[in-house]
């Protein structure tokens, strides 16, 4: 089998799919690795790194796709699948970042060229499955480096110091959601000495919240269906958000540091955070917004800039996995290789078992059709039988 690692074609984007590593492993299983020149330069990796692994180099676009059956990129959604589906040929296999339930219709263009996809951010959340997490591993990132950044933009120190000049109080620091980029936040502040809270709707988050050091905050307004089964925060009534903004505004007034967390797939981003509440806040506090790709979790996000409003600083990253480039390209790469193991059979061929809840949830186009379930709702096609796929 050969697969194909093309260059990123998102502005802005450092990472690769495959480490040199990752090929290694993949060409002791029978594998037949080509990279697209300078692919990995970005995140520290040379032509000759990959060649001495055993992949061979393609010198442009069409020559490293030529005659592969698994194509490997971080991103394949909108104009960049689009590009894409004009080089790939039919039979081909798509495996990348496609935000498949925000753009059910590109699974419905892949199916129409006849283009096999797998979108990766619907890799189910089970324990033979957690080594090819692509999200979490994304949100692990972000969490950390959201603190990071926080701690650049804020006028303050986050650790307590006693120093000759007398005492600085370290910097109050609250995370708003609890789900691995939130954790992670939780876990990292803490490590920098700030004081960490944390809240989230799901009542199975406060031990998670304790477990990393932060103080859980209660907001005694928890809906009763707050969890989804694959242990996703539900998407709230509007009743509901409405009640925790209200209760919210008291604790947002004391921070100095604000991290939001809060994502849904495939639907805009909750507001948590109103403009109303940013007027209540002290000057100099900072909000670092993860949600800003989603539509933003405070409703003055601007996706890209960091802006102050009411001396309020509130930056938007997007992409910010993308400032790790080389540790995001080793977790990216780590993932995708062990999905790719577990694709490919024992003589080396790309197999799909439908009857495999990991290929039965990921895939989302198969010889011509649209397959997954939830993307056919989407676009609200007829169900299908496993059999049919």
């Amino acid at each position: 089998m050969k697969i194909a690692v093309i260059k990123e074609q998102l502005a802005g984007e450092t990472r690769v799919a495959l480490l040199p590593a990752n090929v290694t492993k993949l060409v002791k299983a029978g594998a037949q690795v080509t990279i697209e020149t300078q692919a990995g330069f970005q995140a520290g990796f040379t032509d000759q790194d990959y060649l001495d692994s055993g992949a061979t180099i393609g010198s442009d676009r069409r020559h490293t796709l030529d005659g592969a059956e698994l194509i490997l990129t971080l991103h394949a959604k909108g104009e960049q699948l689009d590009l894409l589906l004009t080089e790939l040929q039919s039979g081909q296999t798509l495996i990348g970042m496609m935000d498949p339930l925000g753009h059910p219709d590109s699974a419905q263009k892949a199916a129409d060229k006849g283009i096999n996809t797998l979108a990766l951010e619907l890799i189910p959340r089970i324990t033979r499955a957690q080594s090819m997490d692509v999200l979490s591993s994304n949100a692990t990132i972000a969490g950390y480096k959201a603190v990071i950044q926080a701690a650049e933009l804020t006028p303050r120190l986050l650790p307590m110091m006693m120093t000759a000049a007398g005492t600085l109080k370290p910097a109050r620091t609250f995370i708003m959601g609890a789900g691995v980029a939130g954790l992670q936040a939780c876990a990292t502040a803490k490590r920098l000495g700030g004081v960490v809270e944390a809240y989230d709707i799901r009542p199975a988050a406060r031990e998670q919240i304790l477990s990393v050091g932060a103080r859980p905050v209660e907001l005694d307004i928890e809906d009763a269906d707050t969890e989804s089964s694959g242990g996703y925060a539900k998407e709230q009534s509007a009743e509901f958000i409405a009640k925790q903004q209200q209760a919210m505004a008291n604790v947002l007034a004391q921070q100095d540091i604000v991290i939001t967390t809060a994502a849904i797939p495939g639907r805009k981003a909750p507001i948590l955070i109103t403009k109303e509440m940013v007027a209540q806040m002290k000057p100099g506090a900072v909000i670092v917004d993860l949600a800003a790709e989603g539509g933003g979790n405070c409703e003055l996000t601007e996706l890209g800039k960091v802006i102050t409003v009411n001396g309020v600083i509130i930056s938007g990253p997007d992409n910010i996995v993308a400032t790790t480039a080389n540790h995001g390209s080793q977790m990216f790469g780590t993932n995708l290789e062990n999905l790719i193991r577990h694709l490919i059979t024992d003589d080396g061929n790309l197999h799909f078992d439908f009857e495999d809840e990991i290929v039965h949830d990921t895939v989302t186009a198969y010889q011509g059709q649209v397959v997954n379930g939830r993307i056919r709702e989407l676009l609200n096609l007829p169900a299908i039988n496993k059999e049919e796929a």
